[in-house]
């Protein structure tokens, strides 16, 4: 025989949200060759990488400023004809951390790249300190809910069955006021202006009470 299925269940669901400053700043550098032999370019490029990750190491901080590397790519360039007459490459340079001033100040001074892409996020640290803020008020909701419940069905009390809790985060980021990386003599050494945007940490808690 099946078992049967418990009454005075109740179904419930409450969400706790908080929003706050991105802290987390991520530009990527890079540059493109072009030339007609293969090896030539990717010469070029790594020259091009090299001396720029040389200086961009000098002012990294962990975790204030990382340098990495990021995409590579080398391909030929075809001709009327359908043949290789050329080839073409980028390589990039991704400086990520959390001191913005440092990280605007290095990418503005790396004279053999340019700038690709500014971007902004929330820090692990910093992420991890609000889902447990928004946790806190989901579970706080999810409780004050469960009474209402209870009470507005004329019972007593009830015990936790099941809860399942989901995190995510909705991004806004404002566009970056950025100069144009072209000049470069007339912007020598000068930080990039960025401007970092927010998120909203959503936590939503779901289960079933029993009520007594």
């Amino acid at each position: 025989m099946g078992r049967e299925a418990p009454s005075n269940v109740a179904q419930l669901s409450a969400s706790g949200s908080v929003e706050v400053q991105q802290d987390l700043l991520l530009i990527s550098m890079n540059t493109m060759r072009d030339g007609s032999d293969a090896a030539t370019v990717q010469n070029q490029l790594r020259q091009a990488l090299e001396t720029a990750l040389a200086q961009a190491r000098q002012a990294a901080a962990p975790g204030q400023m990382d340098v990495r590397t990021g995409n590579f790519s080398l391909y030929p360039r075809y001709g009327k004809d359908g043949k290789i007459n050329g080839w073409q490459g980028t390589t990039e340079l991704v400086l990520e951390g959390r001191d913005f001033p440092r990280i605007t100040s290095t990418a503005g001074k790396l004279q053999t790249l340019t700038l690709a892409n500014v971007s902004f996020a929330l820090s692990r640290e910093q992420r991890a300190r609000v889902e447990a803020e928004a946790q806190g008020m989901a579970i706080e909701r999810f409780k004050v809910k469960a009474g209402e419940v209870v009470k507005q069905f004329g019972l007593g009390s009830y015990t936790l069955r099941e809860v399942s809790i989901n995190a995510n985060d909705q991004g806004y980021t404002p566009r970056p006021r950025m100069m144009a990386m072209s000049a470069k003599s007339e912007m020598a050494d000068a930080p990039i202006p960025v401007e970092a945007g927010k998120s909203t940490v959503m936590v939503t808690v779901s289960g079933s009470v029993q009520m007594k």
